[in-house]
C-alpha cells in the first residue's frame, strides 16, 4: 500500500473512532432514559434504584480568566501619619533639605516650611507619640501629637491632617501648633473598699501570683475548672510578695473559705523583683470558692466594676 494511501486511511479512521464513541455515548443515554421511565411506571423504590444505578458523567468546567478576590478596605484615623509627620518634622532643619528626615516632612507636607534650630541647642525628641485625634467637617482632622524628649519633658503638637473620603489617604494642611498638654481627668473611687486578712484567699492570691510571674509551680492548679490561663513566659521576675490585698465583696474579709460558687474581686499590690531591682506591681483577680479553696477565675486588671456588697 502506498503511503499516500495509509495517510488517507489514518485520516478517515479518526472520525469514525470519534463517532463510534459518539454513538456508543448516544445509546447509554437512550438506555438509561429507557431505565428511568421504567422505573417511573414501577414506582417510587424503583425509581430511587435507577437514579442511583445510573451513571453519570461529570466535566469540569474550565475557564482561562482567574478568579476574581474582593478585599474591603478598612478606614484609618490620620494619627498615625501625624505621628509620622511630625517625628521627621522635629528632626529636620532647613539649613539641610536633603537629609532623609527633613525629605520625609516636605514629602507628607510639601507647603510647611521646615524648623531651624541651633545647633547642640536641643536634641530630637526621644519619642513621639499620637495621643487624641479629633474630626472635622468635610474629612479634616485635628491631631494631638506628644514629643516626650531626654530630660524627661513632653511637648504637644496639634497637626491638621486632611483625609479622603475613604480615609485611605492623607496630607498634613498645615503647620504643627504648640498646644497645652490634655489636663488629668479625675478619677473615680476604686470599688476595693474591704481589706482582706492574712488566710486562704491571701494565699491563694500570692500563691498563684508566684506561679503566674516567677514560675514557681504550675499555674493551672490556682485556677477554677474550665479557665484557661499561661503563666508570663519567659518568667520575668524571681521573686513575688504580696503587700496588701482588697476586696470589693464583705465575704472576702473572713477567715474561712465561704460555701461553693461564692465569687469575689480582689485588687492585689504585690513587690517583685529581679536582677534588675524592685517594680511595684498591681493585679486585678477574680475568685471562686470550691471544695474549702479559692480558685482563680479570672485575671482581670483593669475590668472590675464598682458595686457589690459594702
Amino acid at each position: 500500500m502506498s503511503p499516500g494511501k495509509q495517510a488517507a486511511e489514518a485520516e478517515a479512521a479518526v472520525p469514525m473512532a470519534a463517532g463510534a464513541r459518539l454513538e456508543a455515548m448516544q445509546r447509554r443515554v437512550r438506555l438509561s432514559r429507557l431505565a428511568l421511565w421504567t422505573a417511573i411506571a414501577a414506582g417510587p423504590i424503583a425509581l430511587g434504584v435507577a437514579i442511583t444505578s445510573t451513571p453519570t458523567t461529570v466535566e469540569a468546567a474550565t475557564t482561562g480568566k482567574p478568579t476574581a478576590v474582593r478585599t474591603t478596605a478598612v478606614a484609618a484615623e490620620p494619627a498615625g501619619y501625624a505621628q509620622v509627620f511630625v517625628s521627621s518634622w522635629l528632626r529636620s532643619s532647613s539649613d539641610d533639605a536633603t537629609t532623609a528626615q527633613a525629605r520625609l516632612a516636605q514629602s507628607m507636607a510639601p507647603d510647611v516650611e521646615l524648623p531651624d534650630p541651633v545647633a547642640g541647642a536641643r536634641s530630637a525628641p526621644r519619642s513621639v507619640t499620637a495621643v487624641r485625634s479629633a474630626r472635622r467637617a468635610d474629612g479634616a482632622w485635628s491631631v494631638t501629637v506628644a514629643a516626650q524628649y531626654a530630660d524627661g519633658s513632653v511637648r504637644y503638637y496639634t497637626v491638621p491632617v486632611t483625609a479622603d473620603r475613604a480615609r485611605a489617604s492623607f496630607a498634613v494642611t498645615g503647620a504643627p501648633a504648640v498646644v497645652a498638654g490634655p489636663a488629668r481627668a479625675e478619677v473615680s473611687k476604686a470599688p476595693y473598699g474591704v481589706s482582706v486578712p492574712q488566710g486562704p484567699l491571701s494565699s491563694a492570691v500570692g500563691e498563684f501570683l508566684a506561679a503566674y510571674l516567677t514560675g514557681a509551680g504550675e499555674v493551672d492548679r490556682y485556677l477554677a475548672p474550665g479557665v484557661q490561663l499561661a503563666a508570663v513566659s519567659p518568667a520575668p521576675y524571681t521573686a513575688v510578695t504580696v503587700q496588701q490585698v482588697l476586696a470589693v465583696e464583705k465575704a472576702a474579709a473572713g477567715g474561712r473559705v465561704p460555701a461553693d460558687h461564692a465569687k469575689v474581686r480582689v485588687l492585689a499590690r504585690v513587690e517583685t523583683r529581679d536582677a534588675g531591682g524592685r517594680w511595684p506591681l498591681a493585679y486585678e483577680l477574680a475568685l471562686t470558692a470550691r471544695s474549702g479553696r479559692w480558685d482563680v477565675s479570672a485575671l482581670e486588671s483593669g475590668t472590675a466594676h464598682t458595686g457589690g456588697e459594702r
